[in-house]
């Protein structure tokens, strides 16, 4: 599709000149009216991909947030504040090569003290807590509600139910039913999985004794001459198979993703979803009791060995912050930024105790921007993360939410955390739920798998093959609105460096406002038959853009 005549602009007009002590001097124009902007016909490089959440869509023709522009022509080497971003998730690899700088080391707390040096409720909180102590797997918590209900609602109608449990019996009733359907679909997928990799693993042997080794290409089998109906079928098998893989992979990896697949949907089969396991018996707590707060540890990178378990905090965290210009794997979006690590999200659905009381300990502790890229369709303590996410508005602290990525409205359909009742008034002004682009400007400019929402979702942000760090000096590409979450968060953190003075609600205002946006038709939740204006999908109907962003916060400083 040309989008030559669509027209893509922003809330603002002109430049402005900065004369204030600290900050950048702001002498460029804001990216606007970029109507020309031709699409990109051929695929990203490996380098283009590694970085494209920090292109530029003038000069590069990828969606990116203008990172690098902004860095070369604005920031230009000056010193801002540090800003300390609250990565509520699964925990972080803290000794990471390209984290280990960053991460945030609390000046009250005397390290392995056994005290709690700063009074504030915990004990040696380094660099964070671990509200999830020893545990890593968990039930989801539609699983939760059907194990707690169980007993006194199994067998039951409404009739039988008096009027004031009927909302609760309502709660069983519909967690059931998510409960068969999910377990149904992954019991299902778990089964196809392991069909495709077997019949992979016949047909991939067969070639291989064919062509004489393993790491062949899908033209080597075209070519291959079948001698016998049964190395037809194989070398037909194989080049289909070929056609799912990604960009250059070979059989071995997508068995090796196969492979992957099958243990995922194996743990979902045997804790996410299992009525009889416990995730929670090692944490001694009680997760109805808001108060009972004295659980969890400061091992903010959990109990496994091997870090398995941090994935994808450590993806976070190095979106946000991996530290820039070491030549390492990648560069965060941020500098000046430092890590707190909070713990709170399992293998499974989080407990609303351990979010509300993480957003409260990272407000205490001076955060001023969270991340929470993580989400739930039921919550049996809501009003507790809601309450939560006021008080961080009430002391200036600015959340950024990741959508989900079930495809979907989310004006519809209710998710967890939030900041309103589906298209209700907010109930704060410092929360953002961020949705996620991919690559391609054009038609597929939005995820296949993001959520959107004109009311419920905010912004847009790179979100699709986003490399980052991952455990043990690693890194990887991951994908979801939980990598488009930390890029808008990375963004805040830096106007909250340079722009200081501007409130969290001011910082919310200028990624709504700054961000760019096309009024082109793109396709919404994957379907290629359900497709809407760019515009409508979120209320700001913009992508989320530090260039600009910078520039609007220094006229909004003024």
């Amino acid at each position: 599709m040309n989008l030559s005549t669509h027209k893509i602009a922003v809330t603002f007009a002109s430049a402005v000149l900065l004369t204030g002590c600290g900050t950048p001097a702001i002498i460029s124009t804001p990216i606007e009216n970029i109507d020309t902007v031709p699409l990109k016909t051929i695929p990203l490089s490996d380098t283009q991909l590694k970085n494209w959440k920090a292109a530029d869509l003038v000069s590069d023709t990828i969606p990116g947030m203008s990172v690098d522009k902004a860095y070369n022509e604005i920031i230009q080497g000056k010193k801002g504040k540090t800003v300390i971003v609250g990565v509520i998730d699964s925990g972080v690899d803290i000794e990471h090569e390209d984290l280990d700088g960053v991460i945030w080391t609390n000046p009250g707390e005397i390290k392995g003290n056994g005290k709690d040096d700063d009074n504030n409720g915990y004990i040696d909180d380094i660099h964070g807590w671990n509200y999830l102590g020893d545990s890593t797997n968990e039930n989801l918590e539609f699983v939760r509600i059907i194990k707690k209900l169980k007993p006194k609602y199994q067998g039951k109608t409404l009739a039988d139910v008096a009027a004031s449990d009927r909302s609760e019996y309502q709660l069983y009733i519909e967690a059931k039913a998510e409960y068969e359907k999910e377990y149904q679909e992954t019991k299902g997928n778990k089964d196809q999985y392991e069909q495709i990799l077997n019949q992979i693993q016949v047909s991939h042997k067969a070639l291989t004794e064919a062509l004489g080794k393993e790491d062949y290409s899908s033209a080597e089998v075209a070519q291959l001459n079948p001698e016998t109906p049964e190395m037809k079928q194989h070398a037909g098998f194989i080049s289909q198979m070929f056609g799912f893989a990604n960009g250059d992979e070979r059989i071995p990896d997508l068995m090796a993703n196969l492979n992957e697949g099958i243990e995922y949907f194996s743990n979902s089969l045997n804790y996410n979803l299992n009525l009889e396991f416990d995730g929670r018996k090692n944490v001694r707590d009680n997760v109805d009791d808001l108060t009972d707060t004295a659980y969890g540890n400061n091992n903010v990178m959990g109990p496994e060995p091997d870090k398995k378990g941090l994935k994808h905090g450590t993806h976070v965290a190095g979106i946000i912050a991996g530290e820039r210009g070491n030549d390492k794997g990648v560069d965060g979006v941020a500098q000046n930024t430092q890590i707190m690590v909070l713990r709170a999200v399992p293998d499974g659905d989080e407990y609303d105790k351990d979010i509300a009381l993480a957003i409260r300990y990272a407000v205490d502790n001076g955060a001023k921007v969270i991340n929470t890229s993580f989400g739930k369709y039921f919550s049996t303590h809501p009003e507790w993360v809601q309450d939560a996410i006021k008080y961080a508005a009430d002391n200036d602290v600015l959340i950024v939410n990741a959508a989900g990525n079930e495809g979907i409205n989310l004006d519809e359909k209710a998710v967890y955390p939030n900041d309103q009742e589906t298209t209700g008034s907010e109930i704060a002004n410092t929360f953002l739920t961020v949705g996620a682009l991919n690559y391609e400007y054009g038609g597929n400019l939005v995820a296949n798998f993001s959520n959107y929402g004109k009311s419920n979702v905010d912004v847009f942000a790179p979100g699709v093959k986003i490399w980052a760090t991952t455990p043990l000096n690693t890194y990887e590409y991951l994908q979801g609105t939980s990598m488009a979450a930390p890029a808008v968060a990375g963004v805040a953190a830096m106007i909250r460096s340079y722009y200081p003075k501007l409130s969290a609600a001011q910082v919310k205002q200028v990624l709504m406002n700054s961000g760019l946006s096309t009024k082109a038709t793109v396709v919404i939740g994957g379907d290629a038959a359900n497709t809407g204006n760019f515009t409508e999908l979120s209320k700001s109907g913009k992508m989320v853009n530090l260039y600009n962003a910078l520039i609007y916060a220094d006229k909004m400083s003024k």
